[in-house]
């Protein structure tokens, strides 16, 4: 018996619309099943997870993943859910991008090896590139009419007055040419499934409903989705003030991302759990409840943090996270500053207050050099002496034993930084320029 795939999704929190026959189907053997994703940037978010998420699952069930980039349909933008047409992209960047976002699907799913269900790339350029308009009007024009497709909702929404602009000829036939992307997955790869977010399911039976119409009504396609991911409290999901919440480790650093999972609300973290993990009910249950006998000891959300910060970037980085958090919020040694990259290491000191002094004041006294005109680490000297003397200041995570040590260039963390700390949580930063 293969592993329900539906029934996977369903306890997981993943399914919103499912086409009748669907479950059914996916039970009677392996199913090639297919999600696109438009190569907009060279990097996938966290937005795109869930959809991710649902191929490692149908993987994980027996079926046959494909992840469709829309080399094509990235040239000229979705209209589902925006209300504005998107910016249309090169080939060179189109290609550029799609190389960039296998390499990060990878780590979720299993393009290697011998097995049947492998995973499999595509880009939908290759086949659309030598498709001529004749081509377009004679094999899928003329099998949905414009009655059908004014019927989307997405489509209404443009027209309505939801945009500004109004909706383009170019992205009206968008639903066709996602369309034609399952009739040719169906025809050249037996592809009998599409997934998707839920504000696709429209363009996703205008796929289901083209592959009946040309092949016959005996074709047998289904499109399942899964809901858009949301937060508790209502605003949009991956999103922080500082913008999306990428995989990509030069956009968004292993360390700011393993803090966005773990700083997620008690009731987020029950959803996400599921969501964005492979652990197995019995586990997720057990922490949950765990997690509402104790809520204080975060036990969901530092489960969570660990598991995607591992699965999308590693054990190495998931460690250094880890480590970076604690010099924060728990003990540190200068070592552990000295093991930080520099962006991961003002990541961690973002919120810190923040000074700057030229490299000539290396070779003064500590005193000297932090409590500059400007400063404000210290009421005064007198009083830095004090507190030195009580042994409340440290240099780089390490006591600073007399108020004039003479400070050198090997004192500097990433040959630019001096952290001071007064007490437990105390920061300041000065950068040596």
């Amino acid at each position: 018996m293969m592993k329900n795939f539906v029934e996977e999704l369903r306890w997981r929190g993943m399914l919103a619309q499912i086409m009748p026959g669907t479950e059914e189907f996916l039970q009677k053997g392996m199913v090639s099943a297919y999600l696109g994703t438009d190569p907009t940037a060279d990097s996938l978010h966290i937005g795109h997870l869930c959809g991710i998420m649902m191929l490692r699952h149908l993987q994980h069930c027996g079926h046959k993943p494909y992840l469709l980039v829309g080399g094509a349909t990235g040239m000229i933008g979705d209209p589902s859910g925006k209300s504005q047409e998107r910016n249309l992209l090169d080939s060179e960047t189109l290609y550029h991008n799609q190389e960039a976002i296998k390499q990060q699907v990878s780590k979720f799913l299993d393009f290697d090896g011998d097995a049947p269900n492998k995973a499999e790339m595509v880009n939908n350029y290759d086949w659309m590139k030598d498709f001529s308009f004749l081509d377009f009007a004679r094999i899928v024009g003329k099998h949905i009419t414009v009655n059908y497709m004014m019927a989307k909702e997405s489509v209404k929404k443009r027209l309505n007055g939801e945009a500004r602009d109004g909706l383009s000829f170019t992205e009206f036939t968008y639903q066709l040419l996602q369309g034609y992307d399952f009739l040719y997955l169906y025809e050249h790869n037996r592809v009998q499934l599409q997934l998707g977010g839920n504000d696709q399911w429209g363009n996703m039976t205008t796929g289901t409903e083209l592959i009946r119409r040309k092949l016959g009504q005996e074709a047998e396609a289904y499109a399942l989705t899964c809901p858009l991911i949301t937060k508790a409290d209502g605003n949009k999901f991956g999103k922080t003030e500082s913008g999306n919440i990428w995989l990509d480790r030069n956009r968004t650093t292993p360390y700011v991302f393993y803090q966005f999972w773990l700083n997620v609300s008690d009731e987020d973290a029950e959803k996400y759990i599921k969501i964005f993990t492979s652990l197995d009910r019995p586990t997720i249950d057990a922490l949950i409840e765990e997690q509402r006998e104790d809520p204080a000891r975060r036990t969901l959300q530092r489960r969570l943090a660990e598991e995607v910060t591992r699965m999308v970037h590693s054990q190495a980085d998931l460690d250094m996270a880890i480590a970076a958090s604690n010099i924060l919020f728990g003990k540190a040694t200068k070592q552990n500053l000295l093991e930080l990259d520099e962006q991961t290491f003002n990541d961690v000191f973002q919120d810190v207050p923040r000074y700057e002094v030229g490299r000539e004041c290396l070779g003064l006294p500590a005193v000297e050099i932090f409590n500059q005109e400007g400063m404000q680490i210290f009421p005064s000297k007198s009083e830095m002496r004090k507190l030195v003397k009580g042994g409340g200041v440290s240099l780089n995570k390490e006591k600073l034993n007399t108020f004039d040590r003479i400070i050198t260039a090997e004192d500097l963390i990433a040959n630019k930084y001096l952290l001071i700390q007064k007490g437990k949580k105390n920061y300041s930063l000065v950068s040596v320029k």
